[in-house]
């Protein structure tokens, strides 16, 4: 799917937001620094009817937002961590909590507690600005 501005990459995190049905989720996120992994982020956390500002979690490493309903979305970005240490733990309880929606970016350092079957979305840019995603 070709992304042409930062609005459609809102807009199709937004779709895929409101498309989600099942639960627990891991979304991996996979592009480069600036590829609008984040901006996809805030889409789908709009789409789950969260209200609040979703932020990049480059420095604090997770941050975790309430949907309705008592669920949650947790936003992971291991960017910053070689070894995650405690993070991967927190990681762990929140894949198996049956009520969670996390969302990993650069998750090289984790791979090995991620479940075989996730969604796996790649964002690239292509030559003439605008994005390439695949899921």
């Amino acid at each position: 799917m070709k992304i042409t501005s930062e609005q459609e990459m809102l807009k199709f995190g937004k779709e895929y937001g409101r498309a989600i049905t099942a639960m627990p989720l891991l979304i991996e996120l996979i592009g480069d620094v600036g590829a609008g992994k984040t901006t996809f982020v805030r889409g789908l956390a709009e789409g789950l009817g969260i209200k609040e500002p979703i932020t990049s979690p480059s420095f604090t490493i997770s941050k975790t937002y309430a949907l309705p309903g008592g669920k949650t979305l947790v936003h992971y970005d291991f960017y910053r961590l070689k070894d995650p240490g405690l993070m991967a733990e927190d990681l762990e309880e929140n894949l198996n909590n049956p009520n969670n929606i996390v969302v990993v970016e650069w998750a090289d350092s984790v791979t090995n507690l991620l479940p075989k079957n996730h969604v796996k979305i790649e964002i690239s840019y292509n030559d003439d600005g605008t994005r390439e995603v695949k899921l």
